[in-house]
C-alpha cells in the first residue's frame, strides 16, 4: 500500500497530470479531498450541495468535516494519490488545506508539490476563465472554473506558501517532500509539463513500491 499527496496551487494542471498518470499507471486510485469532503457532508450534515455545504457549516463543523475525511482516505487501499491543496487563499489569508490532524490521519508516504512559472498559471487561468468547465476547486467546492485572475507577483506568492505549507505537512507527517519543479521547462506540446510530472509521479511510485514492497 502506497499513499502520496499532491499539491499545486489552483490552475497548475494538477488534475490534468493525475489523469495522465492512471493512464500510465491504472492501478493507480486517484483521490479528490473535497469531494471525499462533500461526500461525508451529506451524510453527517444533511447538506444536498456544495453551495449549502458552504453556507451551513460553521468553521468547527469544517474543521471536523475535514477530519472524517482524511480518515475515511486513510483507509482505502491500494495506491493511492490524494488531489488537494497546500494553501487556500481566501480574502482573510492563507488557509492550510493539509492541517496538523488532517495529514496525520491521511498517513502519507510521500507528499509531492508541483510548482510552475507564474506565467503558466495565469496562462492556464486565463483559458479556463474562457471556457467555464466544471471542476473541484480549492478542494472544497465544486463550481465553474473561474479562476481568480491575479498577479504574477500574487501567483508566485501563492506558490511560495504553498511549499512552507507543505514542508511543515511533511514534518508532521514524518514523510518526504518532493517538489517537482516545472519552472523555465519549455512546453512543445500544450500537455508536456503534465506528462513530464505524471512521469516523476510514475517513477516516485515505483521506488515507494519497491522500498517498502507491493502491498
Amino acid at each position: 500500500m502506497v499513499r502520496v499527496v499532491v499539491l499545486a496551487v489552483p490552475g497548475g494542471g494538477k488534475s490534468t497530470t493525475l489523469q495522465l498518470l492512471q493512464k500510465l499507471r491504472p492501478e493507480v486510485k486517484v483521490v479528490n479531498f473535497g469531494d471525499v469532503m462533500f461526500e461525508v457532508a451529506k451524510r453527517v450534515y444533511g447538506v444536498r450541495d456544495r453551495d449549502e455545504m458552504r453556507k451551513k457549516l460553521t468553521l468547527n463543523d469544517y474543521r471536523r468535516l475535514q477530519e472524517l475525511a482524511a480518515e475515511e482516505i486513510g483507509r482505502i487501499s491500494g495506491v493511492v494519490l490524494i488531489d488537494t491543496h497546500a494553501a487556500i487563499k481566501t480574502p482573510y489569508g492563507y488557509y492550510p488545506g493539509i492541517p496538523e490532524r488532517v495529514i496525520k490521519l491521511m498517513k502519507p508516504d510521500a507528499i509531492v508539490l508541483l510548482e510552475f512559472d507564474p506565467e503558466i498559471v495565469l496562462e492556464r487561468r486565463l483559458k479556463d476563465l474562457e471556457r467555464g468547465s466544471e471542476v473541484t476547486e480549492v478542494g472544497t467546492i465544486r463550481q465553474l472554473r473561474k479562476r481568480d485572475i491575479e498577479s504574477l507577483d500574487d501567483i508566485e506568492q501563492h506558490q511560495e506558501i504553498a511549499k512552507y505549507f507543505a514542508a511543515a505537512a511533511s514534518v508532521i507527517a514524518s514523510c518526504p517532500l518532493y517538489i517537482v519543479n516545472l519552472r523555465g521547462v519549455k512546453q512543445n506540446m500544450p500537455f508536456d509539463h503534465a506528462l513530464i510530472a505524471a512521469k516523476l509521479l510514475s517513477d516516485l511510485l515505483t521506488h515507494l513500491m519497491g522500498g517498502r514492497g507491493n502491498e
